[in-house]
Protein backbone atom coordinates (compact mmCIF):
# COMPACT_ATOMS: atom_id res chain seq x y z
CA UNK A 1 0.00 0.00 0.00
CA UNK A 2 1.09 3.41 -0.55
CA UNK A 3 -0.02 6.53 2.18
CA UNK A 4 -1.88 9.07 0.03
CA UNK A 5 0.00 12.28 1.27
CA UNK A 6 0.20 14.09 -2.19
CA UNK A 7 -3.06 12.70 -3.61
CA UNK A 8 -5.27 15.28 -5.30
CA UNK A 9 -6.63 15.54 -8.98
CA UNK A 10 -4.86 18.12 -11.19
CA UNK A 11 -5.22 15.58 -14.33
CA UNK A 12 -7.81 13.83 -15.84
CA UNK A 13 -7.17 10.05 -17.17
CA UNK A 14 -10.10 8.13 -16.59
CA UNK A 15 -14.05 9.78 -16.45
CA UNK A 16 -13.90 9.99 -12.46
CA UNK A 17 -11.06 12.83 -12.45
CA UNK A 18 -12.52 16.16 -13.06
CA UNK A 19 -9.66 18.72 -11.83
CA UNK A 20 -12.53 20.97 -11.36
CA UNK A 21 -13.41 19.50 -8.37
CA UNK A 22 -11.67 20.29 -5.03
CA UNK A 23 -10.58 17.53 -3.38
CA UNK A 24 -9.25 17.01 0.73
CA UNK A 25 -6.02 15.30 0.77
CA UNK A 26 -6.24 15.34 4.76
CA UNK A 27 -9.40 13.09 4.18
CA UNK A 28 -8.26 11.28 1.42
CA UNK A 29 -4.94 9.93 4.03
CA UNK A 30 -7.82 9.26 6.96
CA UNK A 31 -10.15 7.30 4.66
CA UNK A 32 -7.18 4.95 3.52
CA UNK A 33 -6.07 5.08 7.54
CA UNK A 34 -9.37 3.11 8.02
CA UNK A 35 -8.67 0.76 5.16
CA UNK A 36 -5.09 -0.08 6.35
CA UNK A 37 -6.33 -0.40 9.70
CA UNK A 38 -8.85 -3.07 8.65
CA UNK A 39 -6.58 -5.06 7.17
CA UNK A 40 -3.97 -5.12 9.92
CA UNK A 41 -7.02 -5.98 12.00
CA UNK A 42 -7.57 -8.83 9.75
CA UNK A 43 -3.95 -9.98 10.34
CA UNK A 44 -2.70 -9.41 7.28
CA UNK A 45 0.95 -8.12 6.89
CA UNK A 46 0.55 -4.54 5.05
CA UNK A 47 4.02 -3.39 3.15
CA UNK A 48 4.35 0.31 2.60
CA UNK A 49 5.69 2.39 -0.19
CA UNK A 50 6.86 5.60 0.30
CA UNK A 51 5.32 8.08 -1.33
CA UNK A 52 6.67 10.42 -3.95
CA UNK A 53 5.95 13.99 -4.41
CA UNK A 54 4.37 14.58 -7.78
CA UNK A 55 3.01 11.09 -8.31
CA UNK A 56 -0.68 11.66 -7.12
CA UNK A 57 -1.89 8.25 -8.59
CA UNK A 58 0.56 6.20 -6.63
CA UNK A 59 -2.00 5.81 -3.47
CA UNK A 60 -3.48 3.13 -6.20
CA UNK A 61 -0.47 0.48 -5.33
CA UNK A 62 -2.45 -1.98 -7.40
CA UNK A 63 -1.31 -0.81 -10.33
CA UNK A 64 2.30 -1.07 -9.42
CA UNK A 65 2.77 -4.50 -10.79
CA UNK A 66 1.78 -8.31 -10.53
CA UNK A 67 3.50 -10.42 -8.38
CA UNK A 68 3.24 -14.13 -8.33
CA UNK A 69 5.80 -16.74 -7.34
CA UNK A 70 8.34 -14.16 -6.13
CA UNK A 71 8.30 -13.20 -9.02
CA UNK A 72 7.42 -8.85 -9.41
CA UNK A 73 6.33 -8.06 -13.26
CA UNK A 74 6.64 -3.98 -13.49
CA UNK A 75 4.44 -1.90 -14.63
CA UNK A 76 4.67 0.07 -17.46
CA UNK A 77 2.02 2.69 -17.19
CA UNK A 78 -0.73 4.18 -20.33
CA UNK A 79 -0.08 7.60 -19.52
CA UNK A 80 2.65 10.23 -18.82
CA UNK A 81 1.39 11.57 -15.67
CA UNK A 82 1.89 7.63 -13.96
CA UNK A 83 5.10 6.70 -15.79
CA UNK A 84 7.23 7.50 -13.00
CA UNK A 85 5.43 4.82 -10.73
CA UNK A 86 6.65 2.28 -12.80
CA UNK A 87 10.37 2.32 -11.67
CA UNK A 88 9.30 3.46 -8.06
CA UNK A 89 7.48 0.41 -7.69
CA UNK A 90 10.35 -2.12 -9.45
CA UNK A 91 12.79 -0.81 -6.64
CA UNK A 92 10.34 -1.27 -4.09
CA UNK A 93 10.06 -4.84 -5.24
CA UNK A 94 13.80 -5.39 -5.63
CA UNK A 95 14.42 -3.82 -2.43
CA UNK A 96 12.02 -6.03 -0.94
CA UNK A 97 13.65 -9.53 -2.65
CA UNK A 98 11.54 -9.93 -5.39
CA UNK A 99 12.88 -10.99 -8.81
CA UNK A 100 12.05 -7.87 -10.67
CA UNK A 101 10.70 -8.61 -14.52
CA UNK A 102 10.95 -5.41 -16.54
CA UNK A 103 8.01 -5.02 -19.04
CA UNK A 104 8.73 -4.71 -22.64
CA UNK A 105 4.59 -4.05 -23.19
CA UNK A 106 2.26 -1.51 -21.66
CA UNK A 107 0.63 -2.76 -18.87
CA UNK A 108 -1.12 -1.20 -15.51
CA UNK A 109 -0.26 -3.83 -13.05
CA UNK A 110 -3.29 -5.72 -10.89
CA UNK A 111 -5.31 -3.23 -12.38
CA UNK A 112 -5.70 -5.55 -15.41
CA UNK A 113 -4.27 -8.58 -14.16
CA UNK A 114 -6.22 -10.47 -11.96
CA UNK A 115 -5.30 -14.47 -10.13
CA UNK A 116 -8.32 -17.36 -10.24
CA UNK A 117 -7.28 -20.19 -9.95
CA UNK A 118 -4.82 -21.03 -11.86
CA UNK A 119 -5.05 -18.68 -14.72
CA UNK A 120 -4.44 -14.75 -15.11
CA UNK A 121 -7.46 -12.90 -16.33
CA UNK A 122 -6.43 -9.88 -18.55
CA UNK A 123 -8.10 -6.83 -19.22
CA UNK A 124 -7.63 -4.42 -22.04
CA UNK A 125 -9.19 -1.90 -24.31
CA UNK A 126 -8.32 1.27 -22.25
CA UNK A 127 -5.31 0.38 -20.30
CA UNK A 128 -3.12 -2.54 -20.60
CA UNK A 129 -2.02 -3.61 -24.15
CA UNK A 130 -3.21 -6.49 -25.06
CA UNK A 131 0.27 -7.69 -26.06
CA UNK A 132 1.04 -7.73 -22.61
CA UNK A 133 -0.81 -10.94 -21.75
CA UNK A 134 1.21 -12.53 -23.76
CA UNK A 135 4.09 -11.14 -21.83
CA UNK A 136 2.91 -11.90 -18.38
CA UNK A 137 2.04 -15.65 -19.76
CA UNK A 138 5.51 -15.90 -20.79
CA UNK A 139 6.92 -14.72 -17.48
CA UNK A 140 4.78 -16.83 -15.19
CA UNK A 141 3.85 -19.72 -17.52
CA UNK A 142 0.56 -19.44 -16.38
CA UNK A 143 -2.62 -19.45 -18.73
CA UNK A 144 -3.72 -15.81 -19.24
CA UNK A 145 -8.15 -15.17 -20.58
CA UNK A 146 -8.07 -11.62 -22.45
CA UNK A 147 -11.11 -10.24 -21.11
CA UNK A 148 -11.71 -6.99 -23.39
CA UNK A 149 -13.51 -3.77 -21.66
CA UNK A 150 -16.02 -1.09 -23.11
CA UNK A 151 -17.22 1.22 -20.81
CA UNK A 152 -14.64 3.86 -19.84
CA UNK A 153 -15.54 4.09 -16.53
CA UNK A 154 -14.26 0.56 -16.19
CA UNK A 155 -10.68 1.00 -17.49
CA UNK A 156 -9.28 -1.61 -15.56
CA UNK A 157 -10.62 -4.91 -15.03
CA UNK A 158 -10.00 -4.33 -11.40
CA UNK A 159 -12.89 -2.07 -11.40
CA UNK A 160 -15.51 -4.41 -13.50
CA UNK A 161 -14.77 -7.73 -11.77
CA UNK A 162 -13.53 -9.22 -8.19
CA UNK A 163 -11.78 -12.48 -7.24
CA UNK A 164 -13.64 -13.60 -4.27
CA UNK A 165 -11.98 -17.23 -3.93
CA UNK A 166 -9.06 -17.58 -6.48
CA UNK A 167 -8.54 -21.30 -4.81
CA UNK A 168 -8.10 -23.68 -7.69
CA UNK A 169 -11.10 -25.98 -7.65
CA UNK A 170 -13.22 -23.01 -5.85
CA UNK A 171 -12.78 -20.54 -8.44
CA UNK A 172 -15.50 -17.67 -7.18
CA UNK A 173 -15.94 -14.24 -8.92
CA UNK A 174 -18.05 -11.18 -9.16
CA UNK A 175 -18.41 -8.92 -12.04
CA UNK A 176 -20.30 -6.74 -13.99
CA UNK A 177 -21.45 -7.92 -17.64
CA UNK A 178 -22.37 -4.91 -19.29
CA UNK A 179 -18.47 -3.77 -18.61
CA UNK A 180 -17.38 -6.18 -21.17
CA UNK A 181 -17.89 -6.95 -24.98
CA UNK A 182 -20.26 -9.98 -26.05
CA UNK A 183 -17.34 -12.82 -26.45
CA UNK A 184 -16.07 -11.90 -23.06
CA UNK A 185 -19.11 -12.20 -21.84
CA UNK A 186 -19.69 -15.65 -23.18
CA UNK A 187 -16.28 -16.27 -21.85
CA UNK A 188 -17.04 -15.28 -18.07
CA UNK A 189 -20.77 -16.93 -18.10
CA UNK A 190 -18.65 -20.13 -19.32
CA UNK A 191 -16.17 -20.28 -17.62
CA UNK A 192 -17.54 -19.11 -13.99
CA UNK A 193 -21.13 -20.07 -13.89
CA UNK A 194 -21.75 -19.53 -10.26
CA UNK A 195 -20.39 -15.94 -10.32
CA UNK A 196 -22.37 -13.03 -8.45
CA UNK A 197 -23.60 -10.81 -11.09
CA UNK A 198 -23.75 -6.97 -9.64
CA UNK A 199 -25.85 -4.35 -10.23
CA UNK A 200 -24.95 -1.25 -12.10
CA UNK A 201 -25.25 0.90 -8.91
CA UNK A 202 -23.55 -1.05 -6.69
CA UNK A 203 -20.47 -0.81 -9.73
CA UNK A 204 -20.80 2.69 -10.37
CA UNK A 205 -19.25 3.48 -6.58
CA UNK A 206 -16.82 0.64 -7.63
CA UNK A 207 -18.31 -1.71 -5.55
CA UNK A 208 -16.49 -4.51 -7.17
CA UNK A 209 -13.15 -2.51 -6.48
CA UNK A 210 -12.67 -5.19 -3.45
CA UNK A 211 -10.77 -7.06 -1.57
CA UNK A 212 -11.11 -10.88 -0.45
CA UNK A 213 -8.88 -13.70 1.34
CA UNK A 214 -11.96 -16.33 0.21
CA UNK A 215 -13.86 -15.35 3.75
CA UNK A 216 -13.90 -11.57 4.24
CA UNK A 217 -14.36 -9.15 1.38
CA UNK A 218 -13.45 -5.82 1.89
CA UNK A 219 -15.86 -3.72 0.11
CA UNK A 220 -16.55 -0.11 -0.35
CA UNK A 221 -19.49 0.77 2.41
CA UNK A 222 -21.89 1.89 -0.23
CA UNK A 223 -21.99 -0.86 -1.97
CA UNK A 224 -24.82 -2.46 0.45
CA UNK A 225 -26.52 -4.70 -2.56
CA UNK A 226 -23.00 -6.31 -3.42
CA UNK A 227 -22.76 -6.86 0.27
CA UNK A 228 -25.96 -8.86 0.60
CA UNK A 229 -25.10 -11.05 -2.28
CA UNK A 230 -21.50 -11.56 -0.38
CA UNK A 231 -23.41 -12.81 3.12
CA UNK A 232 -25.46 -14.76 0.95
CA UNK A 233 -23.00 -16.60 -0.67
CA UNK A 234 -21.14 -17.42 2.82
CA UNK A 235 -18.43 -14.27 2.70
CA UNK A 236 -18.58 -11.64 5.65
CA UNK A 237 -18.70 -7.95 3.66
CA UNK A 238 -16.82 -5.01 5.29
CA UNK A 239 -17.47 -2.03 4.61
CA UNK A 240 -15.36 0.85 4.10
CA UNK A 241 -15.29 4.66 2.91
CA UNK A 242 -13.15 6.14 0.20
CA UNK A 243 -15.05 8.50 -1.22
CA UNK A 244 -12.18 10.73 -1.42
CA UNK A 245 -10.05 8.66 -3.66
CA UNK A 246 -12.75 7.33 -5.75
CA UNK A 247 -12.40 11.39 -7.16
CA UNK A 248 -8.71 9.40 -8.51
CA UNK A 249 -10.75 7.02 -9.59
CA UNK A 250 -10.06 4.26 -7.40
CA UNK A 251 -11.57 2.21 -4.18
CA UNK A 252 -10.18 -0.65 -2.39
CA UNK A 253 -8.30 -2.99 -4.83
CA UNK A 254 -6.56 0.11 -6.24
CA UNK A 255 -5.24 0.81 -3.30
CA UNK A 256 -4.24 -2.78 -2.68
CA UNK A 257 -1.20 -4.97 -4.45
CA UNK A 258 -1.18 -8.46 -3.31
CA UNK A 259 2.56 -9.51 -3.17
CA UNK A 260 2.50 -13.44 -3.41
CA UNK A 261 5.87 -15.29 -2.38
Amino acid sequence: MCRPEHFTVVYRINPWMNPALPTDTTLAVQQWEALYETYLQLGYDVQLIDPVEGLPDMVYAANGGFVLDGIAYGASFTHPERQAEGPAYMDWFGDAGFDVRRPLEINEGEGDFLLVGDAILAGTGFRSDSRSHEEIGRVFGREVVTLRLINPSYYHLDTALAVLDPTPGREHIAYLPSAFDEASRTLLEARYPDAIIVSEEDAAILGLNSFSDNRNVVIASRATGFAEQLRANGYTPIGVDLSELLLGGGGVKCCTLELRR
